[in-house]
């Protein structure tokens, strides 16, 4: 029997690339989790990681063994909760970014609480990798998410056009350093928006930093700068296209979930049944 706390030993070793951001994260010393990861490849007779490489990356045994260990701690968590639970009811934990989460989105999971009595469900907003990567790590059991390419195991994905937007108020030429209205560090539109700065060798500075879609929108709106949106998010505000940056490549919004039967793959259609609608 496989001990849950060196797969999550693994999984984190194997999400973080490193033994050091592993151990942070599980609050343990770095020989602690090395010793742990040992005694995992002990038992199933592998090699379950490259040490040598940088980033550390999984072995092909460890690749095999990387989806069931994250399985295995999301149903363990399940477990737990289920019978921490006094009203005895299972939980589905989602997590979606704050502009995914639409009135549209809240009310099929109202009425699959009202039909499920005894399924809880558990919502998160947060930014796209941060779900992602608490996903592969079984936090989630559901996640709809922005990326530029889904993964294989999605489960369906929509396209999302993007584009440069400004105030539709502005007058004139932006100044040299254009200023940006972006998200936090580490958002996706956050990087696109400086990986095409680069491109168009134009220098810049951060203005305005939003941690949701409204403020960022709200910023644009006032003239503090330009950002890179959702065009379906600009739709109706006093927005407009940024017309010299011109097209800029779509994401996709890809909806994943570990369970594909019973009320899990009933709730995940009607979220992607919203999500096709956008």
């Amino acid at each position: 029997m496989l001990d849950p706390r060196l797969l999550r030993a693994f999984v984190a070793i194997a999400d973080s690339g490193s033994f050091t951001i592993a151990a942070q994260r599980l609050h343990m010393t770095q020989s602690t989790i090395s010793q742990q990861l040992g005694r995992l490849e002990q038992a199933v007779g592998h090699m379950l990681v490259d040490r040598a490489a940088r980033p550390v990356r999984p072995t092909a045994a460890g690749e095999r063994l990387l989806g069931h260990a994250r399985r295995i701690l999301s149903l363990q968590q399940e477990a737990e909760s289920l019978l921490a639970d006094p009203a005895g009811s299972a939980s589905i934990r989602i997590g979606l970014p704050d502009d995914i989460a639409s009135r549209a989105m809240m009310r099929v999971f109202a009425r699959f609480s009202e039909q499920y009595r005894a399924v809880r469900l558990d919502v998160t907003t947060g930014l796209s990798r941060d779900l992602t990567r608490r996903y592969r790590a079984g936090e989630f059991d559901i996640i709809a998410v922005k990326e530029p390419t889904p993964s294989a195991d999605c489960r369906a994905s929509f396209a999302e056009p993007i584009g440069w937007h400004e105030s539709a108020d502005r007058q004139g030429d932006w100044p040299d350093p254009l200023p940006l209205v972006a998200f936090p560090a580490g958002g996706l539109y956050r990087d696109a928006m400086f990986d095409r700065i680069g491109r168009e060798r134009r220098r810049c500075h951060v203005a305005f930093t939003g941690s949701d879609l409204t403020s960022v929108l709200t910023a644009v709106e006032a003239g503090m700068g330009l950002s890179l949106v959702p065009m379906r998010a600009a739709t109706g505000r006093a927005v407009r296209p940024y017309a010299p940056f011109g097209a800029e490549a779509e994401m996709r919004v890809s909806l994943y979930a570990w369970d594909d039967t019973g009320p899990t793959a009933e709730l995940v259609a009607q979220m992607a049944a919203v999500l096709a609608a956008r």
